[in-house]
């Protein structure tokens, strides 16, 4: 074993470690001064491919912005001539035609001519800045292109011709709504469009230009180059773009040659309708010069950045050993359990933040071990909330929609006797009212179905907020004398803009929540005026709400104890209603309560300017009931209850009916019919996978026949209502009353004969 020598110090382990660690920072700085010296080159040439393709691309975008205001100027002329097509000529409308004729002179200084030509081709009238106005030349146009090609497609766009070999015109003609309307033509200077070119400005020498389809110039900044009549084919980047097809230029940039000979960067676009060509050009050297200096200026940058990077190397590898070997060290006594440690770096760069945050991440795992069991506790408790939840709405549903259901057990078992014709008939009154009941507290279910699937779209008109306060009274009158409660709503002479449907079934479930929740005294329903608003208030002297209750309350099948006893007060859904209602609508809704005293809520909407405004209420649609007689109507669904009570019940309509489970069950019940059915009534959800929508459309196809056909369903989810009305189909939700299913079968042929009879 060698021991060291006198004079001489051992070298320790950690020494070791320190200098094979500023070898390893000198190794990585020299990596990084290569890298950096590699990305260099690398990064400028990438800099200048993406300028480039900058440059061509914004020269692209002016070209097709000027094309397009181009296409535009021209649309508008179009327009502008459209007016003068409305009335068929005649001798009578001459002079209102040569008025209209002036004005637009007037207004459109590029039309040099006019001209009115009538449904047989003949010229009635033409009017011209440059030569006599003439009347009832009837000259013969009928064989002439521009009167052929108008009253085929009513607008024409001719050839560019130049008159006098220097001035560049177009043809333009507009066909009227009726063939005895005639055509108007016009004579258009394109010397206007020398505007709109001149005002395109590309860097300090760029120019545009307009060329036709037969390469002509008729637009360019230098308007003598226009009146000297030239053709540019010579140019390669015309020649390139009359050839190609594309409306849309190539991606790569290109480069030609100008009428001077100079290299010039290009770029075009099609005008629109018109086959002309717009060409945006700039100088290759006025392009490239900023593209040059930012080359310059990078290389400038990456060689500082080099040099810096070097110096910034030597400082790190001898500043960084030790606050790094304090890092590690710590590192490894936090990782050991020792959450206790803490760092002590004070060099007041990222070290020390480094330092920093090791020691915030030690005193988070301190805290986090600390409140660990607390927060299990916090999560235990939310879980045991959201299932009282889930059992109150069991038990609610359970209890609410068992009792209608026991009760029809009772009177069906009452019917298999012998009863007399007087008792049956109450039975089933009595019968008809458990269906109600389910029937409300299901409606409830899919009303909020609803809201969450977002079918409603809000219908705003402007109508007294009196008409509104009648209906609700008129609505709840009985049930307060019932329940010997006052009901009053105050007049008032306030007009609302708003939803008269959704407003109402607000306050419908207000007022019957007021009412279910309210054993003496009564209710007020009344408006009080906020600047530009309305609030609209309900007010009770029901029981009251509890301060820690009222958010609750508006949570769905919560129910704030039991209301007066009431067996059909519902799921606790009505709040909720309100509440999702008032969002669509972006309503506020207020409440304010007194325990043992009463409530009020109120609902803040915008008012309406009542000036030549007429009452705009929802009035229900009476149609005929014999419309179904005689129908053959075709029911799909997988229940064969549903089946033979729906067959039992179109049977006593008088209408014929096939029933089946399967689209392909359908299509052999009705060929031994023998006649293509009326109407389609299919269950959303049936077997193998299969929706209504999909069995209607074979049924459709199979007859090749727009048959007239609506769902019905069961689920109350929101995905079957939003399909649905994606698809266009009318969704029944079960169970439908007889008197709805017979109100929507009328509504279907009804609306079909009446499509019918159009066609």
């Amino acid at each position: 074993m060698k021991t060291p020598r006198a004079g001489t110090k051992p070298i320790t382990p950690a020494q070791t470690r320190g200098g094979l660690f500023r070898k390893y920072i000198v190794f990585f700085v020299a990596v990084v001064f290569l890298a950096l010296a590699a990305n260099g080159p690398i990064d400028i040439w990438f800099s200048y491919q993406e300028q480039r393709a900058s440059l061509v691309h914004s020269q692209r975008e002016q070209a097709e912005a000027a094309a397009a205001r181009i296409g535009q100027y021209v649309k508008e002329i179009e327009n502008q001539m459209g007016w003068m097509t409305q009335l068929p000529w005649s001798a009578s409308t001459l002079e209102e035609w040569r008025f209209d004729a002036v004005r637009l002179l007037r207004q459109v200084p590029a039309i040099t001519e006019l001209a009115r030509i009538d449904a047989e081709g003949r010229e009635q009238a033409r009017m011209s800045r440059v030569a006599m106005d003439v009347v009832g030349t009837q000259s013969d146009f009928s064989h002439d292109p521009k009167f052929v090609q108008t009253m085929a497609s009513k607008r024409y766009n001719g050839p560019v011709y130049f008159r006098r070999e220097s001035e560049p015109y177009l043809t333009l003609a507009i066909a009227g709504a009726r063939r005895d309307n005639g055509i108007v033509v016009a004579e258009v200077n394109l010397k206007f469009i020398w505007d709109l070119v001149s005002e395109i400005k590309v860097g300090k020498r760029g120019y545009a230009y307009v060329v036709d389809a037969d390469s002509r110039l008729i637009a360019h900044p230098d308007i003598s180059l226009v009146l000297r009549n030239i053709e540019l084919l010579e140019l390669a980047q015309v020649r390139a773009a009359q050839l190609s097809s594309n409306e849309v230029p190539p991606e790569e940039d290109q480069v030609g040659t100008d009428l001077q000979g100079q290299k010039v960067l290009t770029a075009h676009a099609r005008v629109p309708s018109l086959g002309w060509l717009l060409f945006v050009e700039l100088p290759v050297a006025e392009a490239y010069a900023p593209l040059y200096v930012s080359i310059m200026r990078s290389g400038v940058l990456i060689v500082a950045a080099l040099v810096l990077a070097a110096l910034a190397g030597i400082f790190l590898a001898r500043r960084m050993v030790v606050p790094i070997r304090a890092l590690r060290d710590g590192a490894a006594r936090i990782g050991s359990g020792d959450l206790n440690q803490r760092l002590s770096i004070d060099t007041g760069d990222e070290l020390q933040a480094l330092g920093d945050q090791f020691n915030i991440m030690a005193a988070k795992l301190q805290d986090s071990y600390a409140n660990l069991e607390s927060k299990v506790d916090e999560r235990t408790h939310q879980l045991e909330v959201a299932n009282q939840a889930k059992s109150r709405f069991l038990a609610a549903a359970s209890h609410d929609l068992r009792q209608p259901l026991h009760a029809l057990g009772l009177f069906v078992a009452q019917l298999r006797g012998r009863i007399r014709a007087a008792e049956r008939d109450r039975i089933v009154g009595r019968i008809e009212a458990a269906v109600a009941a389910m029937n409300e507290l299901f409606n409830a279910l899919l009303d909020i179905s609803k809201l969450d699937a977002g079918v409603l779209i809000p219908n705003v008109t402007t109508f007294p907020a009196a008409q509104l306060l009648s209906r609700i009274e008129t609505t709840f009158a009985e049930s307060a004398r019932e329940k010997g409660l006052l009901l009053r709503a105050v007049p008032a002479c306030a007009w609302v803009r708003s939803d008269f449907i959704l407003l109402e079934r607000i306050l419908l479930n207000l007022v019957s929540n007021a009412l279910r929740y309210t054993t003496h005294g009564g209710i007020v329903v009344g408006c009080r005026k906020r600047g530009g608003q309305l609030r609209i208030e309900v007010w009770d002297t029901g029981s009251g709400i509890p301060q820690d209750q009222r958010e609750k309350i508006f949570g769905e099948f919560y129910r704030l104890g039991e209301p007066d006893h009431d067996r059909r007060a519902g799921l606790g859904l009505g709040l909720a209603i309100v509440d999702r209602l008032c969002r669509i609508l972006n309503y506020p809704i207020a409440l304010t309560s007194t325990v043992g005293k009463g409530s009020c809520f109120a609902v803040t909407v915008p008012i309406g300017d009542a000036r030549g405004r007429s009452v705009d209420v929802p009035v229900p649609i009476r149609v005929p009931r014999d419309v179904s007689r005689g129908k053959l109507v075709v029911v799909i669904d997988n229940d064969p209850l549903v089946l033979d009570g729906m067959g039992g019940l179109f049977r006593s309509w008088g209408c014929g009916v096939v029933t089946a489970d399967t689209d392909g069950a359908a299509i052999t019940g009705i060929a031994d019919c023998g006649h293509v059915p009326d109407l389609i009534i299919s269950d959303y959800s049936l077997t193998n996978g299969k929706t209504g929508i999909d069995v209607i459309a074979r049924l459709r196809d199979a007859f090749d026949t727009p048959i007239p056909a609506f769902l019905m369903s069961g689920d109350t989810n929101p995905e079957p209502l939003q399909e649905a009305r994606a698809s266009g189909f009318h969704l029944l939700h079960k169970p439908v009353d007889p008197m709805t299913l017979r109100a929507m079968v009328n509504r279907m042929l009804k609306n079909d004969a009446a499509a019918r009879v159009r066609l």
